[in-house]
């Protein structure tokens, strides 16, 4: 042998391993194992199917997500069932401010309920109005002199500052029902009025604001021609400190006569 030969035909029968390790081997005569039949390899040769593509099934209607809101009050239950007891009203639409809420309570003239909403009141915890706030200027009041007033006002729409009409709960103080001011950015009044929250509808300089839709389309047609009535519920005082009359509730419709 040539020298050097051996190590050429080492390298030779190596190729040749290597080959035959990725070509396929001669069937032989009668072996099933690598002889295909002739549908198998029709079936090989043909291109793949293409895949269907179905249709996802619509996805069903995802119900809204409700926000919990704060039910009446108690106090405001009394007081809504003593004016419809003792007509206190007098045919006239009213509303009730549930300031332990922060909702307001929408009645027709004959006590037919028309809707409730949220509000936003004065950021001062109280009952009364200082005296001589209607006077002072907004940037003159105090935080603490901020407060809705609780009682029974007869109400009508007039003209405000810059010529905005309100409802006027109490003129002498300054005090109205309108739609929610925007003006002051960082107060985000329309955001503390959409949400479930109770402690941020504590914004205003006294003064009740209400989410414009509501005021435009429910408030405002009711109460413009002839006015109303506006029971506001108190913070710290009780219902009978503020509404007397309310005890008089269990025997409304009794057919008891009652001197007064």
């Amino acid at each position: 042998m040539i020298p050097g030969s051996l190590h050429v035909a080492s390298r030779s029968m190596l190729c040749a391993a290597l080959l035959l390790a990725i070509t396929p081997a001669a069937a032989a005569p009668g072996d099933k194992t690598r002889t295909a039949p002739a549908a198998a390899r029709k079936q090989a040769s043909a291109k793949p199917a293409k895949a269907s593509l179905k249709k996802p099934k619509p996805v069903a209607n995802v119900a809204p997500v409700v926000l919990p809101q704060l039910p009446r009050s108690d106090m405001a239950n009394r007081l809504i069932a003593w004016v419809a007891a003792a007509h206190d009203n007098g045919a006239r639409p009213y509303a009730v401010i549930d300031k332990p809420a922060a909702k307001l309570y929408l009645f027709s003239g004959n006590g037919t309920f028309l809707g409730e909403t949220p509000v936003l009141l004065g950021i001062g915890v109280g009952d009364d109005s200082s005296p001589g706030i209607g006077a002072k200027k907004l940037e003159e009041i105090g935080p603490a002199e901020r407060t809705t007033p609780a009682g029974r006002f007869v109400t009508r729409f007039g003209r405000a500052f810059g010529r905005q009409q309100v409802l006027w709960v109490d003129y002498a103080n300054a005090v109205a029902i309108h739609a929610v001011i925007t003006t002051h950015k960082k107060e985000r009044r329309v955001e503390r009025l959409l949400s479930p929250a109770v402690d941020d509808n504590r914004i205003s300089f006294g003064c009740i604001n209400v989410g414009t839709r509501f005021y435009s389309g429910k408030l405002k047609p009711l109460f413009e021609k002839k006015g109303g009535i506006v029971y506001i519920l108190p913070d710290m005082k009780t219902l009978d400190e503020v509404f007397p009359r309310v005890r008089l509730l269990p025997y409304l419709g009794t057919g008891t006569e009652i001197r007064s």
